[in-house]
């Protein structure tokens, strides 16, 4: 049972996803608070490789509402946790194909906080018209198709 928190909407229609992947995530107390609050933004959010660790970059995660002495960087890099050999698959990927990494999704799995991360290869103007245009292909179908029952 998982409960989502946050999802990244324009990262389907500014990427063709190629494969997911699960990662835990490395937090201070404050920002799991306000995460449990629902103040968390993906929206310009990427992963990038740093020393062999994987870290997101970008996301943002306001100051915690009832905060007492100590607060957190909103915007600071948080550290991924993957197995070793996870990430060098990752790398491996990453290095020979020229994709990026994106976040999708956050959200609690047995009360602990994931992250669904994508490889993803970045989409052209024309394919973004193409996938608009199917989509609305569809919803016509559909109604075509609700108005003959």
């Amino acid at each position: 049972m998982s409960k989502i928190v946050a999802t990244n909407k324009r990262a389907y229609h500014d990427y063709h996803i190629l494969e997911t992947l699960e990662a835990g995530l490395a937090l201070k107390g404050s920002e799991v608070k306000s995460i449990r609050e629902g103040k968390i933004s993906l929206q310009d959010a990427y992963c990038y490789f740093q020393n062999g660790e994987l870290y997101l970059l970008q996301c943002h995660i306001a100051p915690y509402s009832h905060q007492g002495y100590e607060d957190h960087d909103p915007l600071r890099s948080r550290k991924l946790l993957l197995h070793q050999d996870e990430l060098r698959k990752l790398w491996k990927k990453k290095q020979e194909s020229r994709y990026t990494l994106i976040p999708l999704k956050v959200y609690w799995s047995k009360n602990r906080l994931k992250v669904e991360i994508a490889l993803a290869k970045g989409k052209k103007s024309y394919d973004k018209r193409q996938d608009m245009a199917e989509k609305e292909s569809k919803r016509m179908m559909e109604r075509i198709m609700k108005q003959k029952r």
